[in-house]
């Protein structure tokens, strides 16, 4: 019996791998039709993001059966209760790369390919996610501290576009709308680095019971 739930949490992570690296992917996919105004790549993120709603579902399927069909114990149920966390924070993840596309769909070949910090705040996020991906497969606590810590400078990237673009604003008030639009794609980009917190805070609480709160 519980050979065979371990065989089934090994799976469950290898499908939470698999999550993550969708994620990853439609981040690496959506910064890149970003940089290059490309409207055409921007709608191919679509295609991730459904595949990444998708296997949430499934692993959330696969989550319940464990409960209901296993008889885990405490910290199983920690780490099965704590997965369920994990995929809603990427499936969130997902969303945010999904709403900087529509973004870039709408304002294609008007977004400079070097504006301000957005690609390095971006390719920050990007390197947040994976690192709490990877944390959470190994229960690596020492790792999610450093994905927590980490966050400060996606925030001081997000402090830097704000001033970026209220700079932008006085200068050039005519372009008050696509500076908003940079706002909120870096309020997204952001918005990821809070849900990759989020996955190290519940790797932490996988592995010692304790949950700080999530953002």
């Amino acid at each position: 019996m519980r050979r065979r739930f371990d065989e089934q949490l090994f799976m469950l992570n290898a499908d939470i791998i698999e999550m993550g690296a969708l994620c990853e992917e439609a981040i690496t996919l959506v910064l890149k039709a970003l940089v290059r105004s490309d409207g055409d790549r921007a709608r191919k993120v679509k295609k991730d993001c459904n595949s990444i709603k998708a296997l949430e579902r499934e692993i959330e399927q696969n989550c319940m059966k464990l409960l209901l069909h296993q008889q885990p114990v405490a910290r199983d149920l920690r780490e099965i209760s704590s997965s369920l966390r994990v995929i809603a924070d990427m499936e969130r993840i997902g969303d945010h790369v999904e709403d900087v596309a529509q973004i870039v769909i709408y304002q294609e070949e008007n977004i400079p390919g070097t504006f301000l910090h957005i690609e390095d705040m971006g390719e920050a996020t990007k390197k947040m996610v994976s690192k709490a991906v990877d944390a959470f497969v190994k229960k690596d606590v020492v790792l999610a501290d450093e994905v927590i810590e980490f966050d400060d400078v996606v925030d001081d990237y997000f402090k830097k576009m704000k001033y970026g673009i209220i700079k932008m604003i006085k200068e050039n008030p005519e372009d008050d709308g696509f500076a908003l639009d940079m706002l909120m794609i870096s309020k997204y980009f952001e918005r990821i680095g809070d849900r990759a917190v989020n996955i190290a805070q519940w790797v932490i609480y996988a592995v010692t019971g304790v949950h700080k709160d999530e953002n």
